[in-house]
């Protein structure tokens, strides 16, 4: 389906987006980066080695600092995608998954093309059987909902034994037109076993994304949130695991397209950059 967005629509989706990038960068978190694992760098110099220190910068120092960064002015479209994943132990399983392109013509005019799906399986007829599904019901991960984070959280929750899991996010930079990915039995936003045990669904509306997985054995959300008067955009990757042997993974890659720059403009942005840099 298509739609049409307001420009005040997708800068508040951008800058939701890639409040926490200026070029190109990536954030992911997982089960294993948990574990407490001294960085290479650190422990090749041994005990003796001097601690990492870190010394504040003010605002006064950093509101003379120069660099690149990408304005909502440059950008001209995106293309987002999103995937939840979840592997029982029994074979059941919980997938979400969308992608939002937005591509704007030679009017300038924004036009948004969204596709969604969402799939369970279970090899058990009848429902998923709470002994093979490898959840512990004397065991809880929670909280992780309730934190609030201007900018990207990656949360990770696990009690339980034999898990695999990762938060991962990607945003780039790139000057093709973008192009939606085929997603197989699209426009199904939702979907659940037969005895409501397991479920998989996932929104687009107000600016924002909800996805949302849930299984007897925890539950996997990513939400992507506008800003507004009381907090700024945000994205946030949660994982809550209360079982064992449970395979989980929420994606995000955000492409933005940038406005192509002629030869003239750029030279007169590296002008217009050596002064600022000779004050």
């Amino acid at each position: 389906m298509n739609r049409n967005l307001s420009q005040c629509g997708i800068a508040a989706g951008i800058c939701a987006l890639a409040c926490a990038w200026s070029s190109s960068a990536c954030a992911a978190e997982s089960l294993a980066s948990t574990q407490g694992a001294v960085p290479a760098f650190l422990a090749a110099g041994g005990p003796d080695m001097q601690p990492v220190r870190c010394e504040p910068v003010g605002d006064d120092v950093l509101a003379h600092q120069t660099g690149k960064y990408a304005g909502s002015d440059m950008i001209s479209g995106f293309v987002l995608n999103v995937l939840s994943q979840w592997q029982l132990p029994n074979g059941a399983s919980a997938v979400a998954q969308g992608a939002l392109t937005v591509a704007q013509n030679a009017a300038n005019q924004l036009s948004a093309t969204v596709q969604t799906t969402a799939h369970v399986t279970d090899p058990v007829p009848g429902g998923t059987s709470a002994a093979n599904s490898g959840a512990t019901p004397n065991t809880s991960a929670t909280g992780g909902q309730n934190v609030s984070v201007n900018g990207v959280s990656q949360i990770t929750q696990v009690a339980g034994n034999g898990n695999v899991g990762s938060n991962a996010a990607t945003i780039n930079y790139n000057n093709s037109a973008p192009q939606l990915p085929v997603i197989a039995g699209a426009n199904q936003p939702s979907a659940s076993n037969a005895n409501g045990t397991i479920q998989a669904g996932i929104a687009f509306g107000g600016n924002g994304i909800n996805v949302t997985l849930q299984t007897p054995a925890g539950m996997a959300t990513q939400n992507i949130l506008p800003s507004n008067a009381q907090q700024a955009g945000a994205i946030a990757q949660l994982l809550q695991v209360a079982g064992n042997n449970q395979q989980v993974a929420n994606q995000l890659q955000l492409s933005l397209q940038t406005q192509q720059l002629s030869a003239q403009m750029i030279r007169q942005a590296g002008v217009l950059q050596a002064l600022r840099n000779t004050r």
